[in-house]
């Protein structure tokens, strides 16, 4: 499903896709416009909420869940709902009605083929995913949006009120749990999922700082990392809003294990992930909601020379655009200002990074240059991030239509 309008301009003009594909992406105006690569195609598009939704947030949050072996998708709704939809045509399996909107990242669990999502009613729900039957309730106070994590018997949650929380996978009893007092004064909208690795919880909260857990018990094995005091430090003033609203993500650099975090003024940071120590600070890259870690394995090129393997950092700014850095250094590899009105996490598919913007629709770009390959606008815009596997990914638009879409990789 295209707009006759891109193509047109181009023959206007002359190009051909091919020959503007490396053009270097407008903050203004969307590049696809004016060069086409045809690499993103509609498979369907289906509106799929209630007709409450029309009275409700004109927006939708969160990502979409695949289950890949039964080919469903699961996805929440600022209608109140969550979604059991079938993802080869997008009927509407089941719906599970809630006190709040869901605007959420929900976890498939197919060892017991059960989903776990949160609501902005404040709870925690394990339903069943053949039917959508509900399996436990926790009620934790607050907005649950981020994605819960899974480890053994455990199932680990953050909040909207810096609350981090332990529960029992069966039961959905409270193991343990911990609670930061929210900052004064400004917040930003959005907060930090927790990342579970190497038997702790590392996670970050509105007041600025970044700490770790125990994840068996809940013990406090850092003293809490103040990042709005690093950016204090660079500002030479205090910090209007202190968030770190990124989830830690883990990586090893020569051979050390670190975890890298976002504090919204005071830029992106890799911390040692045994004691929370600085290794590096980029505080250029502020405004950041989303870290995401890509990682190439080495291939030959098409002139048949091997290409050694690239791993990337990718930071996603509402204010200062998409940032790919050296996850070793912190160091640019590119940056670039996206068009206004916000941008996602970006998600690998097909050797790519597909982005949803707000206001001028879905991106294809290169992770090497940051070079946009492709767009698509359906006339909605996305506030939610696509969720991808092999060539297809899925996104449900801010006026409630679930878009199945398929991507081609580009010719060279």
């Amino acid at each position: 499903m295209r707009g006759s309008a891109a193509l047109v301009a181009v023959a206007a003009l002359g190009f051909s896709a091919c020959s503007l594909m490396n053009a270097p992406a407008n903050p203004e105006l969307p590049t696809w416009v004016h060069r086409p690569s045809w690499s993103i195609s509609t498979v369907y598009r289906e509106r799929i909420e209630a007709s409450s939704r029309d009275e409700t947030e004109p927006y939708e949050r969160g990502r979409p869940e695949l289950d890949i072996a039964s080919r469903r998708v699961f996805v929440g709704s600022s209608d109140r709902g969550f979604y059991a939809v079938r993802a080869e045509d997008g009927t509407v399996l089941w719906r599970y009605e809630t006190l709040g909107v869901v605007q959420c990242e929900p976890l498939y669990d197919p060892e017991e083929d059960v989903v776990y999502f949160g609501s902005n009613d404040g709870a925690l729900y394990k339903v069943r995913a053949a039917d959508g039957a509900l399996l436990w309730r926790f009620m934790t106070n607050a907005e649950v949006a981020r994605r819960p994590v899974i480890v053994g018997k455990t199932v680990y949650a953050v909040n909207a009120n810096d609350t981090l929380i332990a529960l029992d996978r069966r039961t959905g009893d409270r193991k343990w749990s911990q609670h930061r007092t929210p900052a004064l004064g400004m917040e930003v909208a959005g907060y930090a999922g927790p990342l579970v690795w190497r038997g702790l919880v590392y996670a970050g909260f509105s007041d600025g700082t970044v700490t770790a857990y125990d994840a068996a018990t809940g013990v406090e094995r850092w003293q809490p990392v103040d990042l709005s005091a690093e950016a204090e430090e660079t500002l030479g003033d205090v910090p209007r809003y202190l968030d770190v609203d990124t989830t830690p993500v883990p990586s090893i650099i020569d051979e050390s294990p670190v975890v890298f975090v976002g504090s919204y003024e005071g830029g992106v940071f890799a911390l040692d992930a045994d004691n929370g120590s600085k290794v590096w600070q980029r505080p250029e890259v502020t405004g950041v909601s989303e870290l995401v870690a890509w990682k190439q394995p080495g291939h030959p090129s098409a002139a048949g020379a091997p290409e050694p393997p690239r791993e990337l950092l990718f930071a996603a700014s509402g204010t200062t655009g998409l940032w790919a850095l050296d996850p070793r250094t912190g160091e640019d590899v590119w940056h670039r200002p996206l068009p206004d009105g916000g941008v996602s996490a970006p998600v690998p598919i097909a050797g790519a990074l597909l982005v949803s913007t707000t206001l001028h629709g879905l991106f294809l770009m290169s992770p090497i240059d940051g070079s946009v390959i492709d767009g698509i606008h359906t006339g909605a815009g996305f506030s939610m991030a696509p969720a991808a596997y092999g060539l297809r990914a899925f996104i449900l638009s801010n006026s409630g239509s679930l878009l199945a879409l398929h991507v081609t990789p580009p010719p060279i």
